[in-house]
């Protein structure tokens, strides 16, 4: 745990007693603080009261004895509209702040030269925090890894100036940190995502941009026009902007050459290190995240050796293209993180003779973008609610069955890529929500690895 111990004395309102929210609380009566939490789920107030967090309904409580008021990023700051407590704490003049900003005065104030990366991005920011944070631990450093990716902030070792911290942002704790300043900022792409929640897509890239602006090292995607964009406004104000691409570069960085990184310093050149061979960052998104990674590693003077060493015993996340077996020459892939169409665009890249289960709860957009993809798949199987749609846009391009549930859908894919024999590959890229059949993606994911395991003939990755 990190005690927030710059509010020592202070009386806090907290809303929203997750994970996160709860740790959050605990982090600041450790620190010295008085809290009063309150969530709209009465079971979650009284497990922080069994844990001696005082809880109250905020709508009752007097806002001017609160010196901050501290809002879970999974509640609405503003859009569609803001919540309830964030009106209350606007109306009372109450700071509104988030964990990460917790973190960021407390290395303020203990530890300031501490050594704080943080990352953000559209897509693949829990790979890269993953990836980097095992190339750390494998040369040998201290390393603490947590924030969106799973782990809350405060729940880690508190800042030192020998131990890293490596750390996940969505652009939910962006807009609740605004003294982040990260040691080494590190921003990989933009696509529409979340305007639920900022209203615009040009409001969601200003805030992803938060985490660079103020970085000592800003490491930045260029593949896009928006993050490019980005890149300059930083290096025009003055920040140290290391660039990376899946596109050669010319300016400092590191790109992909196919699978091959490329480290750019100067008018210098070098290949640092080779993605050939590592099933774990197959695919073009992930030669982006890689290079991200190396970049980041070179900044932290970890030396080459080290790095190729990490990058090929790197395991790979849950869900993320995730390789759980294969019966002879059929390959099974869990894409379960690939909620929307530019996710499960990487993987469709990625393979060829695909056997695609896909549907759930249909975003914006649906599956139209991933039609050049098409002739790659040989038979699609539409599971949830939007197998209706898909359909139609499937059409007679693509032969598909609607199968339901996932259940039917994984035992007729199996089959069928068995049939084909060589170089079958069974993905799980849903390109759409859950929640019409699963409470969240990782449910969705571990239950389609348990019906591959399953699988007669299945030789099973990691079980």
């Amino acid at each position: 745990m990190t005690p927030v111990t710059s509010f020592i004395g202070k009386t806090v309102a907290l809303f929203g007693l997750g994970g996160s929210g709860l740790a959050t609380a605990l982090a600041l009566k450790e620190g010295g603080a008085r809290v009063i939490a309150c969530d709209d789920n009465p079971a979650k107030m009284a497990e922080a009261g069994a844990k001696g967090i005082e809880t109250a309904d905020l709508r009752q409580a007097d806002w001017s004895q609160f010196s901050s008021f501290i809002l879970s990023p999974g509640v609405p700051l503003t859009h569609p509209e803001p919540h309830w407590s964030a009106k209350l704490a606007r109306e009372a003049g109450v700071e509104i702040i988030g964990d990460i900003e917790l973190f960021c005065r407390e290395r303020a104030k203990i530890a300031p030269n501490a050594p704080f990366v943080a990352i953000t991005g559209t897509n693949g920011k829990s790979t890269t925090t993953a990836l980097i944070a095992h190339i750390l631990c494998e040369a040998g450093r201290d390393v603490q890894m947590g924030g969106n990716i799973g782990t809350a902030i405060l729940s880690l070792e508190p800042p030192s100036d020998r131990r890293i911290h490596v750390v996940e942002c969505s652009s939910f704790q962006i807009d609740l940190a605004p003294s982040l300043a990260p040691t080494i900022g590190v921003h990989l792409n933009l696509s529409p995502d979340h305007i639920d929640r900022h209203g615009t897509m040009e409001l969601y890239a200003a805030i992803k941009e938060r985490l660079v602006a103020r970085a000592g090292l800003a490491v930045i995607g260029v593949d896009d026009p928006m993050s490019r964009a980005i890149a300059e406004r930083c290096e025009a104000q003055g920040v140290n902007v290391a660039r990376v691409s899946v596109e050669p570069l010319h300016v400092k960085g590191v790109f992909a050459d196919g699978e091959t990184l490329v480290g750019v310093t100067g008018d210098d050149a070098a290949s640092v290190a080779n993605l050939s061979g590592i099933g774990s960052l197959r695919g073009a998104h992930n030669a982006q995240n890689a290079a991200a990674a190396v970049a980041i590693a070179l900044a932290l003077n970890v030396s080459p050796d080290e790095i190729r060493s990490g990058l090929h015993t790197f395991p790979g996340l849950p869900h993320r293209m995730e390789e759980v077996g294969r019966i002879g020459d059929a390959l099974f892939i869990n894409d379960s993180k690939a909620t929307n169409a530019d996710s499960t665009e990487k993987a469709l890249k990625s393979f060829d003779d695909i056997f695609w289960i896909l549907g759930g709860k249909a975003k914006e957009g649906g599956i139209e973008p991933l039609k050049e993809y098409f002739p790659k798949i040989r038979k699609a199987y539409l599971i949830g609610a939007a197998s209706d749609e898909f359909a139609k846009t499937l059409g007679s391009d693509v032969p598909h069955v609607h199968c339901g549930t996932l259940d039917k859908a994984v035992e007729q894919a199996a089959s069928d890529a068995q049939t084909l024999g060589a170089h079958a590959v069974v993905l799980l890229s849903p390109a759409c929500a859950s929640y019409d059949q699963f409470p969240n993606y990782e449910v969705r994911g571990n239950h389609f690895r348990d019906l591959v395991r399953a699988l007669p003939g299945i030789e099973a990755k990691g079980a």
